[in-house]
């Protein structure tokens, strides 16, 4: 009697778990936010509450750098990223409050020489490329039901998008605005 590998049942069956590769444009995504959040925790040191700032961009960093190598499946690196995205949630909230209670710059305003306006902005892009991340590493490792598998065509594209936003905001602020901030 032969034997047959389960690896060829399991693909007959339709049922053996594709394991997605980062494409390259989702690693160079990956690799450009990794190094705009090492600048942002590089420039962290002088605030009064660097001690929230500097480890979520020193974290998110890290995870996209990771994962711009192509090591989506580190679980903890998914742990990680779990806690960089809710750090980054509380640190939005947290900027959101601060800048109602003190009238600062409004939940809209798009002003990036108010600090609470850059602090929001870098925080939700924080937990927007946690949870792209986290999503790409769901993909990866088959844990996606089959009707949200869709969806996951789109994770390179958000991370792109999110690649478009948060370099032109920052070529906006540091090229037209030449960086200054209100005091």
């Amino acid at each position: 009697m032969t034997h047959i590998p389960s690896v060829l049942i399991l693909k007959a069956l339709g049922t053996e778990k594709q394991m997605a590769t980062p494409t390259k444009l989702f690693s160079l995504c990956s690799l450009l936010m990794a190094s705009l959040f090492a600048l942002s925790s590089s420039v962290q040191f002088d605030d009064p509450d660097w001690y929230f700032w500097f480890p979520l961009y020193a974290a998110a960093c890290g995870v996209n750098l990771i994962n711009g190598i192509g090591v989506l499946s580190s679980k903890p690196i998914n742990k990680i990223a779990k806690v960089a995205q809710w750090l980054g949630v509380f640190l939005f909230f947290k900027v959101v409050v601060e800048d109602s209670v003190n009238g600062i710059a409004g939940f809209w305003s798009l002003d990036l020489k108010e600090r609470v306006v850059r602090e929001k902005f870098g925080s939700g892009f924080v937990v927007n490329s946690m949870y792209l991340q986290l999503k790409a590493a769901s993909v990866q490792n088959g844990h996606v039901k089959r009707k949200e598998k869709k969806g996951t065509k789109y994770v390179e594209c958000g991370m792109a998008i999110l690649v478009v936003v948060s370099y032109g905001m920052s070529f906006v602020f540091f090229v037209l605005q030449k960086g200054e901030v209100k005091s």
